[in-house]
């Protein structure tokens, strides 16, 4: 018979299983299509006949083409083999009305060769913008340095307004792909993100789809960004093109839309960007690596908080135990407003291995100060005399944060101190560590895929580095049964069950 507390141990992993193998098989959904099995309506692709296209990319300034006037011809790729990738950077010429804060429009045709893209009925084109609206970084500066600190002291003096109004930026990249996959779709189950990609024609009794184009958004990033100035008038835009199957595509077209789904609920241009940064400047299949881990992160910070909780609830005295990383208060506290139970014991009283234990706390605390306080302060120094900052203010917040990181890594190590003093470990909740060390490795792995300060990543390897070393306090220390354990037992003191009366 289980007891309550595996029983729902289990109980959550079960509905973590499902979880997991729900949303595998809704990626999977995504990515593969049914193709037509022959008794429907079958629709073929136009590819198959290998006809003879040509690729061509136009500027304008109006969101819809009527004709061929007021446009401009910029690239121009005869013979194009949809097999073949390339990249050709070409110079724009922007427009008054662009420079201006205006926009600017790329029109990317695909048709049949030495024909014009208006004459012919059987071309597919989309549109893309080539200018978006942000509001301008500021330059960064040296702020002990003179020369571009005239040009800080100059932005400051504008109106707020001013500063805060966006202006057109120009994207570089225009990335261009087209399926190339010999798919036959079913007319009854056409995929809804694939169809509205599509355009159809009638030759003879068959239904053929004309080439697939996609316009990759995702690539356009916050980096490349330019701002357009009123004395710009040429600007490079580099034109990529590579082949894509149906899976992927379907894959980056739902990716593509959450994004702008992101945009649409208040998302910057520059919190956006860093979604897609997870997409476009990692491995498809390390990320859905990551997908994976990250619900396991989900499922081992439950089991964390639920063994925090049944250590608490049965911690008798605070013995070897560092205030400064458990923080028992509120620990305490947490405990009666979850389990509606009084702690078994009071701060006020202590005994003298407690003594001790607050002893050593402070003695790690005070020797680990004299370290950090001195590293916080130089790396203030260092950071204003070596690097560029927007403002004393971002300067400032850069040094409070850092000194946040050192910080949470002193208090972090008052409690090998301890461990290192008693020569013992049995006191420590170490399923709660467990769980909270696999946590920590699967943060190393967003540490990589994710966009974030160099300071923040390397607090997550800090937190590897302290788990490694009670590792080695746990081999250096075996548990022996006359010491007390992590629930304030003592094996031998453990009363023995009476036998059971007939």
């Amino acid at each position: 018979m289980w007891s309550g507390r595996s029983s729902f141990t289990s109980l959550v992993v079960g509905v973590f299983v499902v979880y997991v193998v729900h949303t595998c098989w809704v990626m999977y959904g995504i990515v593969y299509t049914r193709p037509c099995s022959g008794h429907g309506r079958c629709i073929q692709p136009y590819l198959a006949q290998r006809p003879k296209l040509q690729l061509s990319v136009y500027t304008t300034t109006r969101s819809n083409l009527g004709s061929e006037n007021n446009v401009d011809l910029v690239l121009n790729v005869e013979d194009f083999d949809v097999e073949s990738k390339f990249e050709r950077t070409v110079n724009v010429s922007v427009p008054k009305k662009t420079r201006n804060n205006g926009t600017l429009y790329a029109y990317v045709f695909l048709h049949h060769a030495g024909v014009l893209p208006w004459n012919d009925a059987k071309q597919v084109h989309l549109v893309s913008p080539l200018t978006t609206y942000m509001v301008p970084r500021p330059e960064e500066v040296s702020l002990l340095a003179g020369g571009p600190a005239a040009q800080q002291i100059e932005a400051e003096k504008r109106p707020t307004s001013a500063l805060d109004e966006p202006v057109s930026h120009w994207r570089p990249r225009l990335t261009l792909n087209v399926m190339v996959d010999n798919f036959v779709f079913d007319g009854a189950s056409l995929p809804a993100d694939v169809q509205r990609y599509m355009k159809m024609i009638q030759l003879g009794k068959t239904v053929q789809y004309l080439p697939i184009l996609f316009i990759d958004q995702l690539s356009n990033r916050v980096k490349d960004l330019m701002v357009i100035n009123r004395s710009s008038t040429e600007l490079p835009l580099t034109v990529s093109y590579d082949k894509i199957s149906l899976g992927r595509l379907r894959f980056w077209i739902h990716m593509q839309d959450a994004v702008y789904s992101l945009q649409q609920f208040g998302f910057s241009e520059k919190d956006a960007d860093e979604v897609k940064g997870i997409f476009v400047d990692t491995n498809l299949y390390f990320l859905a690596l990551t997908f994976f881990v990250a619900a396991f992160h989900l499922l081992f910070d439950f089991l964390a908080f639920k063994n925090d909780i049944s250590f608490w609830k049965k911690k008798k005295s605070m013995i070897g135990m560092s205030t400064k990383l458990w923080k028992v208060k509120k620990a305490l506290k947490m405990t009666v407003i979850w389990r509606g139970l009084w702690p078994t014991f009071q701060f006020g009283t202590y005994s003298e291995s407690e003594r001790r234990t607050e002893e050593y706390d402070a003695q790690a605390m005070k020797y680990l100060s004299y370290l950090l306080y001195p590293l916080c302060i130089g790396g203030a120094i260092y950071s204003l005399l070596n690097i560029k900052y927007k403002s004393w203010y971002s300067w400032l917040i850069n040094s409070f944060v850092n000194g946040v990181y050192a910080f949470g890594f002193l208090f972090m190590l008052p409690q090998l101190f301890v461990n290192y003093k008693m020569k013992s470990v049995a006191h420590l909740p170490w399923k709660a560590f467990t769980y909270k060390a696999f946590n920590t490795f699967i943060d190393d792995v967003f540490a990589f895929i994710i966009t974030m300060p160099t300071s923040h990543r390397l607090a997550c390897f800090r937190d590897d580095v302290v788990f490694l070393v009670y590792l080695y306090q746990r081999w250096l220390y075996p548990v022996d049964k006359s010491r007390v354990n992590e629930f304030g037992e003592s094996y031998e003191d453990t009363p023995q069950r009476k036998p059971h009366t007939d």
